[in-house]
């Protein structure tokens, strides 16, 4: 069994996510200790137990451990046999973050998973939209082919998404990203709840962004524009801007919270993504 232990370096899910993702992959039983422990909160949360759980499913493997809170589990998979889950999140638990762990099992296989509950955009974890038009890009390029459908936007703090994702088999290939060649366009998203529509909560967070982008000199004409209002549990919204260039894409993505200004929200992310810009690095910084 392989021993792995969850504090090390940032000590968050990442950890556990990858590990017992490759404990399938390797047919190897995995023990996971101090789980997330550099978190204020450390321990296994909704969306890494439901995570682990689908996992355990899909291969017919056995967990123990597998509680809230809990900070240690054993994981003894199993062969994969199974080619569709239904996971239910009862609350705004991340369901990129689960996909994080999923992916890496289905491409073998294939796999068609259906989310029902949980949130597309909540925070310490990739948006839906970032997750799709970025990584789910770059990972398109490696020879994955990945189907994301979201039905229903879900926000933090009551979640209640509905998305539906399929993963096909797949042989993966290595791809070269030496330089990103030219900048051919320029997207920014900018999403929120149907109830803020009066507000034009996602009008004000493109015009901020857009006003921090002129201000740094860059060409209007390169962008994109799309706005969005969605039927949903409870009141959020999100924001990404995404740099498609001749070789590469590079994204930056933002929420909005309680206190916190729309033009606020556009202008963070577009800060965040001026300073990926100004990197030049082929990928940006959470890829």
């Amino acid at each position: 069994m392989i021993k792995i232990d969850g504090s090390y370096l940032e000590g968050g899910g990442q950890i556990l996510r990858t590990a017992s993702a490759f404990s399938i992959i390797t047919k190897k039983p995995c023990h996971i200790f101090n789980i997330r422990k550099g978190r204020k909160k450390p321990g296994l949360m909704t969306q890494h137990l439901l995570g682990l759980r689908a996992l355990a499913e899909l291969c017919n493997g056995r967990l123990e451990g597998d509680k809230i809170y809990s900070e240690e589990i054993k994981f003894f998979p199993g062969e994969i046999k199974k080619r569709m889950l239904k996971i239910k999140i009862p609350t705004a638990g991340s369901i990129t973050l689960i996909l994080q762990s999923l992916i890496p099992v289905g491409i073998k296989n294939g796999i068609k998973i259906i989310f029902n509950g949980g949130a597309t955009d909540t925070f310490f974890s990739p948006t839906i939209d970032y997750f799709r038009y970025v990584f789910l890009e770059i990972l398109k390029r490696f020879g994955l082919k990945i189907k994301l459908s979201v039905l229903k936007r879900g926000f933090y703090p009551k979640g209640g998404a509905k998305v539906k994702v399929e993963i096909y088999p797949s042989q993966i290939e290595p791809i070269f990203l030496l330089e990103r060649g030219r900048l051919e366009e320029i997207i920014i998203i900018s999403g929120a709840s149907k109830d803020l529509k009066l507000k034009k909560v996602a009008e004000r967070q493109i015009q901020s962004a857009i006003y921090i982008l002129q201000s740094d000199k860059f060409q209007n004409n390169k962008v994109s524009k799309i706005v969005e209002y969605y039927n949903t549990d409870c009141s959020g919204s999100q924001i990404n801007i995404i740099g498609k260039f001749a070789h590469t894409i590079i994204g930056a993505d933002n929420l909005g919270k309680i206190g916190k200004t729309a033009e606020k929200v556009g202008e963070e992310a577009a800060i965040s993504f001026l300073e990926e810009l100004k990197s030049e690095s082929t990928v940006d910084r959470y890829l």
